[in-house]
Formats: C-alpha cells, sequence, structure tokens
C-alpha cells in the first residue's frame, strides 16, 4: 500500500491505483518483457553458437567444399563420357556405317510405340500386355528347350555348341553376323559366314561346346590362325583370326576350354573373333547357338545388332 504527503493538510493520505492505470502498467511490464526475451533469442541465435551448432557449421562448410569438388568430377566424367561416345561413334561409323548402340539398342524401338498424346494408363496397359506376352513367349522357349534336350538325350546326339566363344561378350561387342555382307577391304557385298565379335587382342577364346579339335590352320591372309572343332552329330564351329592357338589338333576339349586368344591375323579390319557355327556343312547364325550364356534381353539385342550392321570386319 502507498501513502502520500500532503502538504496542504500536512499528513498523509493512502495513494490508490485505478484498474485502468494498473492495465497500463501491466500492458507495458508484457511489453518490455517480451522485447527483453526477443532481444535474447537474436543475440543467442546470431551471436552465440552451442557446441553442436558449431559441429552443424563445420560440417556444412566442409559437405560446400565436397560439393563443389563433386560438382568438377561430375564435369571431368560428363567430359570423358561424352569423349569416349563421340570416339565411338567414330569407330561405329567407319567401320559399321551406323551409330554406336545405346545401352539397350531395344528400349527406344519400345518408346516408339508410346506417342505424346498415349495416357499413362494406356501406357501401363499396353506395357502389361507386353510383359505377358514376353513371359508366355518365354515360358514356350523354355519348354521348347527342355524338350530338345531330352530328345538329344534319348537319341545320343553329339554336343550341340551353346555357349558364347568369349568370356562376359556383350551384345555392344556384336558385329556382322551370316548374310550378305560389305567387306571392308574390297568395298562389295560378299557372303558372310560368320558372327564377328570385337575384342581387345588376347581376349581368351572358349569352346562352344565339348568336341575334338579337327584342325589347325595357320595363315596371313583369309581368316588368319583358325581353329575348327567337330562336335559330333554334324555340329562344327570355327574361330578365326586367332593372335595364338593353345590347343592342338585331335585334342579333345570340353566347353569353356581356352583354344586361342583373339587377335588380328590373316584379312582383320580390327581385332576380334570371327566364329562360325556350320551344321551339315551348312553355315548357320551363331547367335542362335548362344542361348546357354545370353539372358532373353541379351539375345534380342544381338539379334537386333547384327541385324543392323551390313559390314564385316574381314
Amino acid at each position: 500500500m502507498a501513502y502520500q504527503f500532503d502538504d496542504r493538510n500536512i499528513s498523509f493520505r493512502k495513494v490508490t491505483t485505478s484498474f485502468a492505470k494498473w492495465l497500463r502498467r501491466f500492458l507495458w511490464w508484457l511489453l518490455g518483457s517480451f522485447t527483453l526475451s526477443a532481444a535474447a533469442y537474436v543475440l543467442l541465435s546470431f551471436f552465440i553458437s552451442t557446441d553442436r551448432e558449431k559441429e552443424l557449421i563445420k560440417e556444412n562448410r566442409l559437405y560446400e567444399q565436397l560439393y563443389g569438388q563433386m560438382l568438377e568430377r561430375q564435369q571431368l566424367i560428363q567430359d570423358v563420357t561424352d569423349g569416349l561416345q563421340a570416339r565411338d561413334h567414330e569407330i561405329y561409323d567407319q567401320i559399321f556405317h551406323t551409330k554406336a548402340p545405346s545401352l539397350d539398342p531395344i528400349e527406344s524401338v519400345d518408346l516408339a510405340l508410346f506417342s505424346d498424346t498415349t495416357s499413362e494408363e494406356s501406357k501401363v496397359s499396353i506395357t502389361t500386355r507386353r510383359l505377358a506376352d514376353l513371359s508366355a513367349g518365354a515360358a514356350m522357349v523354355e519348354d521348347n528347350f527342355r524338350e530338345i534336350f531330352a530328345l538329344l538325350a534319348e537319341r545320343g546326339v553329339g554336343n550341340v555348341p551353346m555357349q558364347a566363344p568369349l568370356p562376359g561378350v556383350t551384345y555392344a561387342q556384336a558385329g556382322a553376323s551370316v548374310g550378305q555382307k560389305t567387306s571392308p577391304f574390297y568395298k562389295i557385298v560378299t557372303r558372310h559366314d560368320g558372327l564377328d565379335l570385337m575384342a581387345s587382342e588376347g581376349t581368351p577364346v572358349l569352346a562352344s561346346a565339348d568336341g575334338v579339335v579337327e584342325s589347325v590352320q595357320r595363315s596371313r591372309t583369309g581368316l588368319g590362325n583358325v581353329v575348327t572343332i567337330d562336335h559330333g552329330n554334324g555340329y562344327v564351329t570355327r574361330y578365326a583370326h586367332l593372335s595364338d592357338i593353345l590347343v592342338p589338333k585331335g585334342r579333345r576339349v570340353t566347353r569353356g576350354t581356352v583354344i586361342g586368344r583373339v587377335g588380328i591375323s590373316g584379312n582383320s579390319l580390327a581385332p576380334h573373333l570371327h566364329y562360325e557355327v556350320l551344321r551339315d556343312g551348312e553355315a548357320v547364325d551363331p547367335v542362335d547357338h548362344m542361348f546357354a550364356t545370353l539372358s532373353p534381353q541379351d539375345y534380342a539385342n544381338f539379334a537386333f545388332m547384327t541385324s543392323r550392321t551390313g559390314q564385316s570386319l574381314d
């Protein structure tokens, strides 16, 4: 309780505070407290950092440095990739007179099924039906293979070439296959009886099935160094342009045996393997005899690439 001296009456009188005055004081006190709290928050937030905030600031600065380095590396990788693509396009243009293969050459064909106006629902429906058709076709092919293998086992038929002659071969290595192809040396269309598989010189060449080495030929012309394997029941495979021959005539080999190495012997435009599959003396498409190595998608890509390649490498 407060008192005030009254100089007229020379006495003290009680001072009473009205509600309005008390309310104003309270509001001023509340405003002052809020202002001081806000000032303290700003001071702590912007000028005083906790240990955790200091660690976060250091991490952010480190990330900023790493991000800049990553951008530089990304640009470097992009430049190298662009250079490799340009080189590949130049090589394919000079050798095969076509563009280098994309990551998946079939993908561009599939995308052509859809137009800009095709709805998402229609795309899903078309893709679902296509996958169902492919699954049914794959099941049918698998059943046919099982039936073929059962018949071969019953009849005691010799080994059938089923494996790719190069380890880890991909469709990007596929060149011209069997058919009328342009010769890189004479620039005329001639019969090509094998499949060209591009590979680095010295890459191991594998026997595609069990058999006996029928002949070994070393030459500086034509198909160069050649190994021919007889697999029985009319099947013969031929491996040409080898740099080294690692098996003698008459040697019995099993599927996957290293019989030589990729080279550039004979009339060869670049290091590659010329691979032939003959059945009863007739050259057949070797791609059709690589199903033990290739997946259905790989086989489709191989067939797509070989059908588009109009020039051989030998």
